[in-house]
């Protein structure tokens, strides 16, 4: 009998803070709980613009323990927080790769040809060397 797959799947985790919380602090706990061990691998995140402040994160979760750590709200405590497992994103790859097959196929384009036509801008910060691929 052969040893069974290890569980994985990408969670989505919505997060919004209290109305009376400033933007930078809103971000800076968001940072520290997708910093916290524990929760998973993080794959993704990003924060809000305006109100209300807060932010989304992706994390791929292995196992029983990282899914409960990934309930606990640490420094999120206080913050209305939505957790949900994606249907096509198993693994951190398999959130790129689901991202990649949706510019193809819905988008009529790829990363690659985006990138290629992006502009050069400041605040475009993966385009500097220090965060490129590779």
């Amino acid at each position: 009998m052969s040893k069974p797959e290890p569980r994985s799947r990408c969670f989505l985790v919505y997060a919004v803070a209290p109305e009376a919380m400033s933007a930078r602090d809103a971000n800076e706990l968001l940072n520290a709980y997708i910093g916290e061990k524990g929760r998973g691998q993080i794959v993704s995140h990003d924060h809000f613009v305006g109100k209300p402040h807060g932010g989304f994160a992706v994390f791929e979760v292995r196992d029983e323990i990282e899914e409960a750590t990934l309930a606990d709200p640490g420094p999120l405590e206080g913050w209305e927080i939505t957790s949900r497992p994606l249907t096509f994103s198993l693994t951190a790859v398999g959130f790129v790769a689901q991202a990649d097959f949706t510019l193809r196929n819905y988008g009529g384009t790829s990363l690659a040809d985006l990138e290629a036509a992006e502009q050069s801008r400041k605040r475009f910060w993966w385009q500097k060397p220090k965060h490129r691929r590779g």
